[in-house]
Formats: structure tokens, C-alpha cells, sequence
């Protein structure tokens, strides 16, 4: 137990002493937290631009109500009818400066629209179909047979830090483990500190055991502070759930991510080897685990590696529980998931690891 504190408080006191590294691993995602929470505090459903040309009458009849309504999706910019104001208003459209032209001839009322923009051709054709079909109910003063009502799964109360907060904490740990383990394993040694443990009457459980405790506490002091700016009221994360199960699962992150960094630190040879080595790993799993960004619109290949990637599955677990209401039955899969993934990485690292540079 001696041994055991004596290397926990060395690693503790090296870790605290290395300026780089506690900005890379403690302050570094806490910055990215800070700010997409505010890029993203007030984003809301982009307006489109539709240019009426001349008399349309479903549009010039629309109810004052539902006019404000469409304020937020629908800005209607009315010029006359002429063929000159006609060309203008499709030559907006081609360079992207309008999003629809809607004329009327007779009954007949025609939406143009550039096929560029899927998204916001689908908007407008969408909006412009809802105010058709209302003024068509008016014209015959029968109410429809059928009503559609639709809401989202998340009330209003959900805002984009409920999502960034589980996936750039998920990232803090992944660092967090890797290079903490990676680097300091490297440069132990390097200094031939190892090879002095190595004859010293100290058990390489208390070597490990003290890795591990240094990284969880670490690990637990990143989540604590995550979760306290993110929920301070300019963010606004409301935690949902069982929120606390994120604790361990932070936990087995940390054990999982550690497995790479003692992978990574058994055969790197230097200290910028080993954190070229991390860096190769973390950067791109992050980027395809959804870390960043959701991959819902990525192609089925991205998602396929995605699947096999302990952070991926890390983010969404701690999504669940933080944000979606989730519980055990979304947390323990995940947990024994990356025990098992600790497990077969630490067995291989052991085989691999070397006490002395030599």
C-alpha cells in the first residue's frame, strides 16, 4: 500500500508539473466545450427566402395568423408581375440568393426552385404545399377529414450542449487515458525509472494500480467539471435519468482507453513517437465516433467503422444517461464492452512491454 500512494502522488505531482500535458488533456476539451456550447446555444431552424412574383393569391389571402406563424422558417419577398422582375427572381435562385419563386396562373400555382439545395428546396416545396392545401380548405369551407400533429421526441427544453457535453466529454477521457498512459510509460523508460521499479521490492500490480488511479481520479475531476460549466444557466445542460451512471462509465472508458495507452507505450520508443502514435488514434476515432458531429448523413461505410469503436459507443451511452433519460439497460452493455476491450488490450500490452529502453 506504501509503494502503491509513493507512485500515485509521483504520478500525480508529474502530471501537474507537465504544463502540456495538463492542457492537452484537462483544459483542451473544456475549451472545445465552451465553444460550441455558445456557436451553438441559440441555433435554431434556418430561414428560407421565397420570392412571389406578382399576384399569388394563396399567399396575398393568407391569414394574418399564419403569416406570423411562417416568420420564423419563411421570409416572402413580393415584386411585381413582370417578365424582367420574373427573370430577376430566377436568376436569385440559380446564384443562391433566393431559395423559391412562386407565380400563379389561374388555379395553377408554380414553384421554381434550384435542385442544388436539397434540403431547402424540400423546406420551401413543404411550406408551400401546408398554405395550398389551408387555402383550399377555405375555398371549399370543409374542415379536413384527417389532422397531422407532429412534434419532436425532445421537448424545447433540449438544446445542443445536451449532445456536445457526452461526446467532447466522451473525447476528454479518450486523451485523457491514452496519452496520459502512452507518455508517461515512455518516459519512465527513457529516464530508466522503470528499470529501477523493476529492482526495487515494488510489485507491478502497485506500477499499475497507481496508472490507474491517477487517470480515474483525473477522469472524474474532467466529468465533474464538464458537467458544472455545462450546466451553468448560459448553457443550460439539464441532466436527465440516471445521470450518475456516467460515472462509471467514465470509469471503464478510462480503463479502456488506458489498454490503448499501455499498447501505444509498450513498443514507442520516444516521447514524440508515443504522442504521434495517440494523436493517429484519438484524432480520427473521434471524428468517427461522433464526438463532434452526429453521423447520422455519413456514408454506411463511416458508420460500419464507427461500430467497432469503443469511443462511439462510450458517447452514446453517456448521451443516453445524461440526456435521453437512459438508464442501466442503455449503461451496462457499453460497460462490459469496454472491460472486455481493457482486458484484451492490457493482455497484449503485457506481452509487449519492456522494463528497460534497451
Amino acid at each position: 500500500m506504501r509503494a502503491f500512494v509513493s507512485l500515485s502522488l509521483a504520478m500525480a505531482r508529474g502530471l501537474l508539473r507537465d504544463r502540456a500535458a495538463v492542457f492537452f488533456t484537462l483544459i483542451f476539451p473544456l475549451m472545445f466545450l465552451m465553444l460550441f456550447g455558445a456557436l451553438f446555444k441559440d441555433q435554431g431552424v434556418e430561414q428560407s427566402t421565397l420570392v412571389q412574383v406578382g399576384d399569388v393569391r394563396v399567399l396575398d389571402t393568407m391569414p394574418h395568423k399564419t403569416r406570423a406563424q411562417l416568420r420564423d422558417v419563411l421570409t416572402i419577398e413580393k415584386t411585381d408581375g413582370s417578365a424582367a422582375a420574373r427573370r430577376q427572381a430566377l436568376e436569385k435562385v440559380r446564384e443562391g440568393d433566393a431559395d423559391g419563386v412562386v407565380l400563379q396562373h389561374g388555379g395553377k400555382v408554380e414553384l421554381r426552385y434550384s435542385a442544388a439545395d436539397q434540403v431547402r428546396s424540400g423546406t420551401v416545396q413543404g411550406v408551400l404545399d401546408s398554405i395550398v392545401q389551408q387555402a383550399n380548405q377555405r375555398a371549399t369551407g370543409q374542415p379536413p377529414a384527417y389532422a397531422l400533429g407532429s412534434t419532436a421526441v425532445e421537448d424545447e427544453s433540449v438544446k445542443p450542449i445536451q449532445f456536445l457535453t457526452p461526446g467532447l466529454l466522451g473525447w476528454a477521457v479518450a486523451m485523457g487515458g491514452v496519452f496520459g498512459a502512452a507518455f508517461n510509460l515512455v518516459s519512465w523508460r527513457r529516464k530508466r525509472i522503470l528499470r529501477r521499479l523493476w529492482l526495487a521490492p515494488v510489485a507491478a500490480r502497485s506500477v499499475i494500480g497507481a496508472r490507474v488511479g491517477v487517470n480515474l481520479v483525473m477522469a472524474f475531476a474532467q466529468t465533474a467539471v464538464f458537467l458544472l460549466i455545462a450546466s451553468l444557466p448560459y448553457y443550460g445542460l439539464q441532466l436527465t435519468g440516471q445521470w450518475w451512471l456516467s460515472l462509471p462509465l467514465v470509469a471503464c472508458g478510462t480503463l479502456a482507453f488506458l489498454s490503448i495507452g499501455l499498447l501505444v507505450g509498450s513498443f514507442a520508443k520516444t516521447e514524440e513517437a508515443a504522442n504521434g502514435l495517440a494523436q493517429i488514434i484519438i484524432l480520427p476515432m473521434a471524428f468517427l465516433s461522433g464526438s463532434f458531429f452526429p453521423l447520422e448523413g455519413a456514408p454506411q461505410w463511416v458508420r460500419t467503422i464507427s461500430d467497432v469503436l469503443p469511443l462511439k459507443h462510450l458517447v452514446a451511452a453517456m448521451e443516453a444517461v445524461l440526456s435521453r433519460g437512459g438508464s442501466w439497460g442503455d449503461a451496462l452493455p457499453v460497460m462490459g464492452g469496454l472491460l472486455l476491450f481493457a482486458a484484451v488490450l492490457t493482455l497484449l500490452a503485457s506481452r509487449l512491454f519492456r522494463w528497460d529502453a534497451a
